[in-house]
């Protein structure tokens, strides 16, 4: 979990990522959880239904949509393409025991137990009014081969992100057109005003940002989404193009945890540490109830190469910036969003530095404030900008140096678990 690896990150304790894959033609078995889940569809075409005691959703989700699963709600997911993949990224909120939950499958198969199977045999009788025989030849037994090749059908278990997603079936072209044929587009859903159930698109209406560099859909938890106000949780997604840059930013509470829908790219976050964060734990947690005025605080650069499938951690209030080397989406689950600001540093819009006041800048910066107001109003593009700085436009033969100073404070991480674990070690 997220707060195993940094005890900075506690407030994530109660959220887990998951990324799954199926493949064309193929079901995730039905299921229950005792979290809320809000799955996002990364990559293809899928069928989700949503189900309680009395009630049964399906929807058509395509690349870009999310839908909550609530804590309880039984669902199964159906990759109807023929040819594509099904990428999808999911966060899970617990509601019994901070950091963990259990899934509850209603049928067996070679790596679970259907949970009909904890009840004892007059139980089952009782409940099915049925010969105890008849309920496990028809309910319990994981289903023999035989019978899986005569309906058509293949199984396997897929693991992802370390979580046991349960049973992926491969299904017919008539199973298909089957577990579709009621499902619901996310444009004409139809459904209640207000029901948490109702899909999400997080690409309708224009970008919140955009230009020519990059663009950026946000969905809030507000009354307009219900689906993410109790959970405080905003969903974010950014596409940066080839060689841009996402200008320097920050949130202002909410904590964002990021997954690398496509490309490549690099990020950098600045984190402040304290000198004793540099000495043992043990002597750390001696000083911890010392003054802390007088203790030295250094400005420090994390960096991680990032790739298709890395998550990372925006921290609240820790200043980032992302390059794209190639063209680079992104999606962000925000935690503790409500009221939330994106703040940049760098721009010719929304840049707080230029909202400082003049008299003020003359105060804080080397320069004077009339200098620094016309240094920032060199960038005249705003969130996104070519990432090629100006001084390498003018003379790429001589780029300019970085500083030791500022080479020793950094730190880089390649690919795999690398952004997320880059970005934890600033705060151990």
């Amino acid at each position: 979990g997220f707060d195993q690896r940094s005890r900075q990150f506690q407030n994530l304790q109660n959220h887990r990522i998951v990324q799954i894959e199926a493949k064309p033609n193929t079901l995730v078995l039905p299921k229950h959880a005792d979290a809320d889940n809000i799955l996002v569809i990364q990559q293809g075409q899928a069928t989700v239904t949503v189900a309680n005691g009395n009630n049964r959703k399906s929807f058509n989700l395509d690349e870009g949509h999310a839908l909550r699963i609530p804590s309880g709600f039984i669902s199964y997911i159906l990759n109807r393409h023929d040819n594509q993949n099904l990428r999808v990224a999911k966060i899970s909120m617990p509601v019994n025991t901070p950091g963990q939950f259990e899934d509850f499958f209603p049928a067996s198969s070679r790596d679970q137990s259907s949970y009909l199977q904890g009840f004892s045999r007059n139980t089952l009788e009782a409940a099915f009014n049925a010969e105890f025989n008849e309920i496990r030849r028809v309910l319990l037994e994981e289903n023999a081969g035989g019978e899986q090749e005569e309906r058509g059908q293949r199984r396997w278990s897929t693991r992802s992100s370390e979580n046991n997603e349960g049973v992926i079936v491969k299904v017919s072209k008539e199973h298909v057109e089957e577990l579709t044929k009621h499902a619901k587009s996310v444009s004409k859903k139809g459904s209640e005003e207000g029901d948490i159930t109702n899909p999400i698109n997080l690409r309708e209406g224009e970008p919140d940002l955009s230009n020519n560099f990059g663009k950026l859909f946000e969905v809030k938890p507000d009354k307009k989404n219900p689906q993410l106000q109790d959970l405080d949780m905003m969903l974010t997604c950014v596409e940066i193009k080839e060689g841009a840059l996402m200008l320097p930013h920050f949130n202002s509470k909410a904590m964002v945890i990021v997954v690398v829908n496509k490309g490549t790219g690099n990020l950098e976050l600045v984190a402040v540490r304290k000198e004793q964060q540099q000495r043992g734990r043990r002597e750390e947690e001696e000083d911890e109830d010392e003054e802390e005025e007088g203790s030295n605080r250094e400005v420090r650069r994390y960096t991680a190469r990032l790739k298709e499938g890395d998550v990372f951690i925006m921290p609240a209030a820790h200043p980032v910036a992302i390059n794209a080397s190639s063209e680079l989406h992104l999606l962000g689950f925000g935690i503790n969003a409500e009221n939330n600001h994106r703040i940049f540093l760098a721009g010719d819009k929304d840049n707080v530095i230029d909202q400082i006041e003049k008299q003020a800048k003359d105060l804080a910066f080397p320069g004077s404030g009339e200098q620094v107001e016309k240094l920032i109003k060199n960038q005249k593009e705003s969130h996104f900008v070519s990432a090629r700085p100006q001084s390498q436009s003018q003379s790429p033969s001589s780029p300019e140096k970085e500083s030791p100073e500022k080479e020793d404070q950094e730190e880089e991480n390649q690919g795999g678990k690398g952004p997320l674990l880059s970005i934890l070690k600033a705060f151990n």
